[in-house]
């Protein structure tokens, strides 16, 4: 799983515009997301959990606790999120696709106020974990990728967790790589 990672991290767009990516970005992200649902007991439980995500309102990443559970498993992380930096990773997330950055440039109004929600985000560390630990070990991640200092990636994990719709993270873990 690390080896993947690492390299997904050399080159990231942005998952949820699947269809735009390279042949080479599908593989690694299919890859990555094929891992993370092994490791969370297969596809259809992931994909379970990702519709119990876009289901639950107010948006689970707000959880007071720092924790969303189904019967199939968790996902627990090490800081509350307020809803006030979720909707302004919402707003930053649609520019990320247009400007291959998280980051607004420096002289936009909202640049200190993105680039706060990235500094309070970024140490979170979210836990999946199935239920039952015979179905895998589970996963982490964190919500962003650092590519340098003026560019900030969300990591495709997070994305898929928690904003991409479902159908496209089935097409991620159903593409079939070019051989």
């Amino acid at each position: 799983m690390y080896a993947i990672m690492r390299k997904i991290k050399t080159k990231i767009t942005i998952m949820c515009d699947f269809n735009t990516l390279s042949d080479e970005e599908k593989k690694l992200h299919h890859e990555k997301l094929l891992l993370c649902a092994k490791n969370f007991g297969g596809k259809n439980f992931f994909l379970q959990l990702l519709e119990a995500i876009r289901e639950t309102k107010p948006h689970p990443l707000t959880a007071g606790n720092s924790e969303f559970k189904i019967e199939l498993g968790a996902i627990k992380w090490n800081k509350v999120i307020f809803s006030d930096k979720l909707q302004l990773l919402l707003k930053a997330r649609v520019n990320e696709s247009k400007q291959d950055n998280l980051l607004p440039k420096k002289d936009e109004k909202n640049y200190k106020k993105i680039l706060n929600v990235v500094r309070t985000l970024k140490p979170i560390v979210f836990h999946v974990k199935p239920a039952d630990p015979q179905d895998g070990p589970g996963f982490f991640f964190q919500p962003f990728d650092m590519i340098d200092d003026n560019k900030t990636k969300l990591n495709p994990v997070f994305d898929a967790l928690f904003f991409c719709s479902v159908d496209t993270v089935k097409k991620v873990l159903n593409y079939e790589p070019k051989a």
